[in-house]
Order: C-alpha cells, then sequence, then structure tokens
C-alpha cells in the first residue's frame, strides 16, 4: 500500500473490512486499465511543424508534445531512452 501500513493494519485504523478494502481497491484497478487502454486506443490530431529557417537559431529537437493547456515535451535527438520510458510509465499511470 502506499501508505506503509499493512491492509490489516490500515483496515484497523480506519474501521473498515478487508472485503470493503479489496473492494475499492478492485475499482480502483479497473479505473486506472479502463483510463490506460481508453488513452492508448484514443486518436490524437497530430500537426507537422514546417522547418524553421536557417536565420533563426533556436535549438532543434527530434520530436515535441505539445499538450492541452500548452504543455509541452520535447525529446532532442539524443535522449536517453530508459528516462523517456519511464516518463512514459508515469504519464500512462496519471
Amino acid at each position: 500500500m502506499s501508505s506503509g501500513m499493512r491492509r490489516s493494519e490500515f483496515c484497523r485504523r480506519r474501521r473498515l473490512s478487508f472485503g470493503t478494502l479489496n473492494r475499492h481497491l478492485k475499482k480502483q484497478r479497473w479505473k486506472r486499465k479502463s483510463r490506460a487502454a481508453s488513452a492508448a486506443h484514443r486518436l490524437v490530431p497530430v500537426e507537422l511543424a514546417t522547418k524553421k529557417s536557417p536565420t533563426q537559431h533556436e535549438p532543434s529537437c527530434g520530436l515535441a508534445v505539445v499538450l492541452p493547456g500548452g504543455r509541452r515535451i520535447e525529446v532532442h535527438p539524443d535522449f536517453d531512452t530508459s528516462t523517456f520510458e519511464r516518463l512514459v510509465s508515469v504519464l500512462e499511470q496519471v
């Protein structure tokens, strides 16, 4: 458990039965899986950016993803794949 407590201690402190806790945890896991599955199979619009002129000296990246609200994820050509995989894993849990 994320609280660090054993299930028995967690249930005792909150006056829950094991069945209630297990039902809640099962529901949470199902919600996470269904969200991940729907996000994984959803099509998203992609816009290809035009190349900038050589006079613009902004550093380029290999890939940029702009999320709703203006958040931006950039992956440079020499990115660390294990760090990127960890990032994607964390984002899939949200």
